[in-house]
């Protein structure tokens, strides 16, 4: 064989097997995104967030999840935690939310988002991550699965972590509209067609009994939805009477046909546009 077609060989192998992931500059950043093809963790200079006081009616939900990430990032036991509920109320603001609460009291902590397409990549990921001295919060917004979607076989590598176990340095959070992150017409459907219904979901619908941690978040009251508004004016600047405040909250409110904590601050967008306020 010529050395040319070695050479070829060689560069055929290299593409097929490439060289293991450089570990990443993790005093970059504390926030960073997981992609793939190739893995690489991208470092987020500024996290999309808002403030812990500014989330109004999760009072239990974000005290239990500052309490274990405040645990976790201290190097004691922490869940793994499932947020799910209600659209719009603050699930994924909360844990962005919760992390910088953390590191304004002076505790280490790194978040990485990855997206549930990503979930087959997983293992790759915590490998790099195993063994660090920092410690990762990974964090899924919007997680779900379709009784065909194999991905949810990927997530227990994050939750169980396997015959290695998940790393010590490493919790996972996720959120998602559904309580078992699956739609309850296919759980039944499966039930109803399978040759051993209990078993039929029973994988999938387990996967939310890894999770230590469930919080619920529930539509909010108008009560609550108000308050939300006038904290946001409080903590911007924006001055409005009430008697306005409440008249065009309650129409915006009616021309979305819902009412939420993300109804409120689009509403609370429009106001401080128009009063010439910036809130970025």
């Amino acid at each position: 064989m010529t050395d040319d077609a070695l050479t070829r060989i060689a560069e055929a192998l290299e593409r097929i097997a490439p060289a293991p992931l450089a570990a990443p500059d993790f005093a970059a950043a504390d926030a960073f995104v997981w992609h793939v093809d190739p893995d690489r963790l991208e470092p987020v200079a500024r996290v999309n967030r808002i403030d812990l006081s500014l989330l109004i009616g999760v009072n239990r939900s974000r005290d239990t999840l500052l309490e274990n990430t405040l645990q976790f990032a201290r190097g004691l036991p922490a869940n793994n935690a499932l947020l799910w509920g209600a659209r719009g109320m603050g699930k994924s603001s909360l844990v962005k939310a919760v992390h910088a609460e953390v590191l304004s009291r002076g505790l280490p902590l790194k978040i990485i988002e990855l997206q549930r397409e990503d979930l087959p990549s997983v293992a790759r990921l915590l490998n790099l991550l195993r063994g660090r001295a920092e410690r990762f919060l990974l964090f899924c917004d919007d997680l779900s699965f379709s009784h065909d979607d194999q991905h949810y076989k990927s997530l227990k590598a994050v939750l169980d972590g396997g015959i290695e176990g998940r790393p010590d340095n490493v919790v996972f959070y996720a959120t998602s509209n559904r309580r078992h992150l699956m739609p309850r017409d296919m759980i039944e459907n499966e039930r109803s067609s399978a040759i051993n219904p209990s078993e039929a979901v029973e994988e999938k619908v387990s996967l939310s009994d890894r999770f230590g941690l469930w919080l619920g978040f529930h539509p909010c009251s108008q009560d609550e939805y108000l308050d939300m508004i006038r904290g946001y004016c409080r903590a911007y600047g924006v001055e409005i009477d009430e008697e306005t405040l409440w008249a065009e909250a309650i129409e915006w409110q009616a021309t979305r046909g819902s009412r939420s904590g993300r109804v409120a601050w689009q509403y609370f967008t429009d106001l401080a546009g128009r009063r010439g306020v910036v809130i970025g």
